[in-house]
């Protein structure tokens, strides 16, 4: 197997020593390099020691920095340096083996630092190549015991794939090793001509010991005892994350540093002390040990996991209707992408019950193979899993795309391939809907931004994005079902939907998290829990449909709501005024929230991530949260509810003096669907609601128009002409 090379020109190559400073760069450009190099080495979890990284921030921020920082932060990088490559003048290198120590894992990844000292400016490849390495499950048996080592650069962002042209900067060597004790190998390194002559290639050899590692078995138990699967994030005192990130396989991906292990699995670990934190997504406690590994022996660990809230239990099912397992930069092959048991294994790991894998765009004809119309067979009877649709990456996507969920057909009739699609969403929603499918906006604030952080709003947004932008005109037809929230700012998402419901239409919102393209850290940041008497993915869609569901981000739960007793979702969801007059709501309310405030997360602006998170909804420094009732989308009571866990009972009394729709929120971490109060049978009609809705459409009908193809113009515009006759109708009742 090929190495990455580094071009030499040079045959002699030096002992390990300490490297030469290179005073000759300017502090600016290294120190950006710098700052790069060690936000790689944070990515694939192996950070430097935390004192060097403190220094090295220190010395990246000084004002007006020069020579003397360049060497100090040189002296440091140096410490981690496999190898030292001088590239002079007349692009002819020397290597010298570095200060590093060279310590390897068995079955495992350790990054080192290259230390690039270029006088010629060049910006080739960086590339090492050694006969120790190959396809390690190809090997010849004559060559086993010389094939032991596997190798990589990372290129990937931060970092790239060439040189800068920079006088010195440093780059990261990944290495892998078969075996466990000393191993010899001999890397080759070459930056451009490394195959045309020997005097273009040099090399160096390096004693390397690998650590033997201990299979430690993981003895994963649930809140009750029975064996289940968790989330384990392992670090050791040099806070490198274990196993190491880079070549994740089976159901481990690389750009997470959590893994997930299910009773009886288990992960290698060389000696050492080790920090395990662990849980099963934001229904568990987050608990923490200590462990130490003396010997390579197998050996046991048990955790017992923590619930603090079970909401399915109580008749309420979570779900995240928006997961990919192809596609965005994540994936290794993101044309592929990863299987159904991979899927699987992270929504058991988060306990979501309802897991729906979308097939989009980059990953359409490999992932569209797993649709079967039904659950996916490698489903459990607690965590469902199936294939259905996001219209993304498809010609219509700039109107907004869509979640089709229950599809029975995914391929649009009449076409072969994705290209063929219709150029813009009605005609997509109307094929899905006639199929019993239930519809919905993908990331529904992408488009709507809007610098108001009062809700409802009257700020028109741009309608420039993918977000839920023609949904204006698709719920004056009934063609969409909800719009989903959390993975786009509160106020962006929140806004479209009052105003929509303040002119009297009924669709609902759902909870998605877009993993791993918006969100990569797990599966269900965004989530929705539908009520229902037994888990079923099609009755589970249904209820995002009917509203028998409440979003949230798993840390704040909204159950049991109703108004006059009458439930959210059931039924018509109304209450009937023959006059004015007040109404009871009830629920059942609970949160969680760490005694000491996250400041990093509760100063940051409604468009920064995390954008659904209770720990922004916490009042000054107490554990409390507020929760508000609304009313046509105002506030008009509201309760302060401490967020320890425990679940409690609320109500409210509050008057209606005309048709309004009502709902609960504890902003922004999670918010109930509808109840409908009519007085008198009056339907709702908000003025300044449908004003703004009418001027939405006429905005996004010029936004989206020179995108449509010419054929379907026509169409197109007869839709949105109906939809602004249906507002003005509307306005006219209103007045």
């Amino acid at each position: 197997m090929k190495l990455l090379r580094l071009f030499c020109l040079v045959t002699v190559c030096l002992r390990a020593e300490e490297l030469p400073l290179v005073t000759a760069v300017e502090f600016q450009p290294f120190a950006a390099q710098v700052a790069r190099v060690v936000q790689a080495l944070e990515i694939i979890g192996e950070p430097l020691p935390r004192p060097d990284a403190e220094a090295l921030q220190k010395l990246i921020a000084t004002p007006g920095g020069g020579k003397a920082q360049v060497e100090a932060m040189q002296k440091i990088l140096d410490r981690h340096a496999l190898a030292g490559i001088e590239i002079n003048p007349e692009s002819r290198v020397k290597v010298q083996q570095g200060q590093a120590a060279p310590r390897l894992m068995e079955q495992g990844w350790r990054a080192f630092l290259l230390k690039v000292a270029n006088q010629a400016g060049i910006t080739a490849v960086l590339a090492v190549e050694s006969p120790n390495a190959g396809q390690l499950a190809n090997t010849s048996a004559g060559q086993v015991g010389r094939r032991w080592i596997d190798h990589a650069m990372f290129n990937k962002q931060p970092m790239k794939p060439h040189l800068s042209g920079l006088e010195l900067e440093y780059r990261v060597l990944q290495l892998y090793s078969k075996d466990a004790g000393k191993r010899e190998a001999k890397l080759i390194f070459d930056v451009g001509q490394g195959t045309q002559d020997l005097g273009f290639r040099s090399e160096v050899d390096i004693l390397f010991t690998a650590v033997p590692a201990a299979k430690v078995v993981f003895r994963v138990k649930d809140f009750d005892g029975k064996p289940t699967t968790a989330g384990f994030l392992i670090r050791d005192e040099m806070r490198r994350v274990h196993p190491p990130q880079t070549k994740r396989l089976n159901g481990d991906f690389f750009f997470h540093p959590q893994v997930y292990r299910a009773d009886g699995e288990h992960v290698m670990l060389p000696p050492g002390s080790y920090t395990i934190d662990y849980s099963r997504g934001p229904e568990y406690r987050a608990k923490s040990r200590k462990i130490a590994i003396t010997s390579a022996a197998p050996q046991e660990l048990t955790f017992q996991l923590e619930r603090w809230i079970d909401p399915a239990k109580m008749g309420w099912y979570s779900g995240d209707h928006h997961i990919h397992a192809a596609g965005c930069a994540h994936y290794e092959r993101p044309t592929e992408g990863v299987y159904p048991q991979d899927m699987l294994r992270h929504v058991q790991g988060e306990d979501l019950k309802i897991g729906a894998v979308l097939t989009w765009g980059p990953g359409w004809y490999f992932q569209k193979t797993f649709f079967e119309g039904k659950d996916n067979k490698v489903s459990t009877p607690d965590n469902r899993i199936r294939y259905d649709v996001e219209v993304s990456g498809h010609p219509s996507s700039h109107t907004g795309h869509l979640v089709l969920l229950g599809l029975k057909e995914q391929d649009f009739p009449g076409t072969q391939r994705i290209e063929d699609w219709p150029t813009w969403g009605l005609p997509i929603l109307r094929w899905a809907k006639g199929q019993g499918a239930v519809t919905g906006y993908a990331h529904s604030g992408w488009g709507l931004q809007i610098k108001d952080t009062k809700l409802p709003s009257n700020e028109l947004p741009p309608f420039d994005g993918i977000g839920a932008n023609e949904y204006v005109v698709s719920v004056t037809k009934g063609l969409t079902d909800f719009i989903s929230t959390v993975d786009t700012p509160y106020t962006y998402e929140l806004n479209i939907w009052y105003h929509t419901l303040n002119a009297g239409y009924k669709a609902r919102i759902s909870g998605e998290t877009d993993f791993p393209c918006i969100y990569g850290e797990r599966v269900g940041l965004g989530r929705s829990y539908v009520r229902q008497p037994k888990l079923d993915y099609g009755d589970w869609v249904f209820g995002l449909r009917d509203g028998r569901n409440y979003v949230s981000d798993g840390k704040s739960h909204l159950i049991d709501f109703r108004v006059n007793n009458v439930e959210m979702g059931s039924g018509d969801s109304t209450v009937k005024l023959a006059a004015p007059g007040r109404v009871k709501v009830t629920a059942k309310v609970a949160a969680l929230l760490n005694e000491t405030p996250d400041e990093a997360i509760r100063n940051r602006r409604v468009d920064q991530k995390p954008y659904w998170e209770l720990e922004r909804a916490r009042l000054g420094s107490s554990r409390k949260v507020p929760l508000e009732l609304l009313v046509n989308g105002n506030v008009v009571a509201t309760q302060e509810v401490n967020a320890d866990g425990a679940l409690r009972d609320v109500n409210f009394n509050v008057a209606i003096d005309k048709s309004a729709w009502v709902a609960l929120r504890i902003l922004p971490s999670s918010h109930t669907n509808p109840v409908w109060v009519t007085v008198a049978d009056k339907p709702i009609r908000v003025k300044d609601s449908i004003e703004w809705c009418l001027a939405a459409v006429e905005r996004c009908f010029n936004q989206k128009i020179g995108r449509v193809r010419l054929s379907e113009q026509g169409e197109m515009k007869i839709a949105y002409d109906e939809a602004k006759t249906v507002y003005q109708q509307l306005l006219r009742e209103a007045r």
